[in-house]
């Protein structure tokens, strides 16, 4: 842990303490204290004191560029707000040596220097080679990026590679769920808000985009997102400036857009769901992240890294190595979860393995039932080859993103009659 941010009447109190834990944590550098105005880019943590008037404003500022630990007495409903506005966790007062180190060790930041892949995207396979070349070229690039690809493929962890390795690092990356900003709250979210702009606005405010400034907007699943919402972004992108709710005048901000979808926005375009201008300034540079079906040889890296990940976590015992037998249940499931699920997986066994070696029977028990275990299907030949069909074509469609000549050329069919099946077997295109 680099530096420590400490917001509190009583931080020479707490700096004690921190100090007392200093040989716990050797990089622990040195802790800034005081509540007049700071830069949190400096900070890898912050630890507020709930008892401070302002802690609403600290709060907003600090949690979406560093966790944000807040700690206060025995008040439930004030630890339960704080967390629902963005707090990574609460300590009960008093706070003591062994109370801080652990909050610390949760939070502390890693940063993975891996051979197998790009900081914590991990893989040795072609299609993953391409993603890397994709994000070393985008990472020295201004231009904004979308990254597609299906859900748990690690979407998040490219942007920030992006952000990480290019001229805007030293800034924040702020990330926006934009599934979860409803609409009646999109405004104060982005823009922020002046005192005295509406009732409850007893203080002014800084947006998500002004806190961003100079630094990078990860725009998570922006394909959710409603037409309100869309030409709220429109704008930010074409004029580079934005106004508070209650403001008189721009604010020019510089920031980078970065957005990720598991949809097909070409698509929705069509449709009329998704603007197309919006489309374009967004999809400047497109990298799609293949599923982990695609890319199964990556399998045995995967697991290394997520062993070497999660194994700590287990205090009685260190687990070392996956059986032979388990690997090649691993390398034989089709992850519809893709990535995440396999780090679930690996995470589950870590937990409940009772040797050093992950056995088959760690395993969840979905993935050992063979196929003679399967209860046999009453299906006429006619119905299950349908079946099949309609299944192998509905394959090929995802991987093509919806073309239907990508599709049919992996089938290894023309497309006309790939289209005709679509229409017999009712599939949704």
């Amino acid at each position: 842990m680099r530096n420590i941010l400490v917001l509190s009447d009583e931080s020479k109190a707490i700096c004690s303490l921190f100090k007392s834990i200093g040989n716990k944590d050797s990089k622990l550098k040195g802790i800034s204290v005081g509540t007049d105005p700071v830069n949190p880019l400096k900070y890898d943590i912050a630890f507020l004191d709930l008892g401070l008037k302002d802690w609403h404003k600290w709060l907003f500022e600090l949690r979406q560029r560093i966790p944000v630990i807040v700690f206060g007495d025995a008040d439930v409903a004030q630890a339960v707000e704080s967390m629902k506005l963005g707090a990574s966790d609460f300590l009960k007062k008093p706070l003591n040596g062994e109370m801080l180190g652990d909050v610390i060790t949760r939070h502390k930041r890693k940063v993975l220097n891996n051979e197998s892949g790009f900081d914590e995207t991990i893989g040795t396979s072609t299609a993953m080679q391409k993603v890397f070349g994709l994000i070393k070229k985008a990472a020295v690039s201004e231009s904004n990026v979308l990254i597609t690809g299906e859900s748990g493929t690690g979407k998040e962890l490219v942007a920030r590679a992006i952000h990480k390795w290019g001229p805007r690092s030293e800034k924040s990356f702020i990330t926006i769920n934009c599934s979860a900003i409803p609409d009646t709250l999109l405004e104060s979210e982005l823009f922020g808000f002046e005192k005295g702009a509406f009732t409850g606005a007893n203080y002014t405010r800084k947006g998500l985009l002004e806190l961003a400034d100079g630094g990078t907007v990860f725009f998570d699943e922006i394909g959710d997102v409603s037409l309100l919402f869309q030409t709220k972004i429109l704008r930010v992108l074409q004029e580079g400036e934005i106004m508070r709710i209650g403001g008189t005048h721009q604010i020019n901000i510089d920031v980078r857009i970065i957005s990720a979808t598991n949809s097909d926005l070409s698509t929705a375009c069509k449709k009329g769901i998704f603007r197309e201008d919006l489309f374009f300034r967004l999809n400047v540079i497109n990298i799609h992240l293949p599923t982990l079906l695609n890319r199964m040889d990556d399998i045995p890296s995967l697991i290394a890294h997520f062993m070497k990940k999660h194994s700590p976590k287990r205090k009685d015992m260190s687990i070392k190595e996956v059986s032979d037998d388990a690997m090649s249940i691993l390398m034989n499931y089709s992850y519809p979860g893709n990535v995440r699920e396999l780090e679930n997986i690996i995470e589950r066994a870590i937990s409940l393995a009772n040797s050093p070696t992950i056995l088959s029977s760690d395993l969840p028990e979905h993935l050992l039932i063979t196929p003679s275990q399967k209860a046999a299907p009453k299906l006429k030949l006619k119905e299950a080859i349908a079946d099949i069909e309609k299944e192998l074509i509905w394959s090929a469609l995802q991987r093509s993103g919806g073309n239907i000549s990508k599709a049919a050329q992996d089938l290894g069919i023309y497309r006309q009659q790939l289209q005709r099946k679509i229409k017999q077997l009712k599939i949704a295109t």
